[in-house]
């Protein structure tokens, strides 16, 4: 069965923080779509809330101005209330106790690294994953009332969406004279970070791609199972992570129709 279509209050469709999630990050608000009605809109208000943090260091011209951006973002967190198109709906979110402030505080400290030089290893590397896709899949399922057990499932899952876009973006964030991948990796495979901006789609970078392509494989492994239904939202862009790490070679684009159907049949079987 398909999900119904998104309204917003007012009855608007596709308006306001679910038009801003769909523009910018379209996996996630797809798997929005499987969620209980009156939990969409707060799923919604995280994935914007993701997307003004991954913001912060792709529109600042120095890493100085991006660790400012997520300080702002950090004090409306922890309190200070703005008039904003999604600092004010999360601010009252927080208020009424929808959404977590440790979830969220996890979430801007780990996009610091982001304005670091680089990332020294495939440690770091994965925490910083699990504190950005992994923390925001938890707020997620915390918000569709998953208990402990399913938190810890999702956290792993989110972490390997996490380390399958980062797979998947190499070449943009080279286009924007950035890379991302850890340091003693791409040494490993006697490559730099200067080396992955120049070339970020030769031949020289497969090696790297599968090595920690490799992670998140065991993180789909050790979570994969079934789910509650009403939590299995959370969950869904898994199911996208695990066919983007099977076709590493391919081009990073527009999602297809298989890949649609492959989380429509996630949810219907209420597992991933």
């Amino acid at each position: 069965m398909a999900p119904d279509r998104p309204r917003q209050a007012g009855g608007a469709a596709l308006g306001g923080l679910a038009e801003t999630v769909r523009r910018h990050d379209p996996d996630r608000f797809f798997s929005s779509l499987f969620a209980p009605a009156d939990k969409r809109e707060t799923l919604w208000l995280l994935y914007a809330f993701n997307h003004e943090l991954a913001r912060a260091r792709e529109v600042a011209s120095e890493p100085g101005l991006a660790l400012i951006r997520l300080h702002w973002w950090r004090e409306v967190v922890e309190g200070a209330r703005r008039r904003h198109k999604v600092a004010g709906p999360l601010g009252a979110a927080l208020d009424a106790g929808r959404v977590a402030g440790a979830d969220l505080a996890e979430m801007v400290d780990a996009r610091e690294a982001e304005a670091a030089p680089a990332i020294e290893t495939r440690a770091a590397w994965l925490a910083y994953l699990s504190g950005t896709a992994g923390a925001l899949a938890v707020a997620a399922g915390r918000a569709l009332g998953a208990d402990a057990p399913v938190l810890a499932r999702l956290r792993a899952l989110g972490t390997a969406y996490g380390v399958a876009g980062q797979l998947r973006s190499v070449a943009a964030r080279a286009a924007q004279g950035r890379c991302l991948l850890p340091l003693d990796v791409l040494a490993a495979h006697g490559l730099t970070t200067e080396a992955v901006i120049a070339a970020p789609s030769g031949p020289a970078l497969r090696p790297v791609l599968s090595d920690l392509a490799a992670d998140g494989r065991r993180l789909l492994r050790e979570a994969a199972g079934a789910l509650p239904r009403p939590m299995i939202a959370a969950a869904l862009p898994a199911i996208l992570a695990r066919r983007d790490l099977s076709r590493l070679s391919q081009a990073a684009g527009p999602r297809g129709l298989g890949d649609k159907l492959a989380v429509v049949a996630a949810y219907l079987a209420g597992r991933v």
